[in-house]
């Protein structure tokens, strides 16, 4: 069992779980999302992120840019968060949409992170 695959994989993993914790919910009500949730998936993901920058194969080239997208969407998700709550006027529930629409494509990014690491485990010889 390579130690280095496990932690990495582990990551990946729990990093789109917890996006998708994050956006599951009614769209229009903030309620369902939590900035907690949104910060512990900004901090796996950037974990994540860490971890694939060591490998210098094709695929560990796609899975870097993969996490890199969704480290950008959720910086930024989080980045809408506090401007809106802090400097615009209006309140966060006017910037909830666009905040779980980057949360989203953070997903997105995860999810495709993930089919690529599940399929070049599954490729590769022992």
């Amino acid at each position: 069992m390579n130690t280095q695959k496990v932690i990495s994989g582990f990551f990946i993993i729990m990093a789109m779980t917890l996006n998708f914790g994050f956006f599951y919910g009614d769209i229009d009500k903030f309620a369902h999302h939590s900035p907690y949730e949104l910060f512990v998936a900004i901090v796996v993901n950037l974990i994540a992120t860490i971890l694939k920058l060591g490998d210098k194969t094709q695929v560990g080239s796609v899975l870097l840019a993969t996490s890199l997208v969704a480290d950008i969407q959720l910086l930024a998700a989080a980045i809408v968060w506090g401007v809106s709550l802090y400097v615009l006027s209006g309140g966060i529930q006017n910037y909830a949409q666009v905040i779980v629409s980057l949360s989203g494509g953070a997903l997105l990014a995860n999810i495709v992170s993930v089919i690529i690491f599940v399929g070049d485990t599954l490729k590769s010889k022992r």
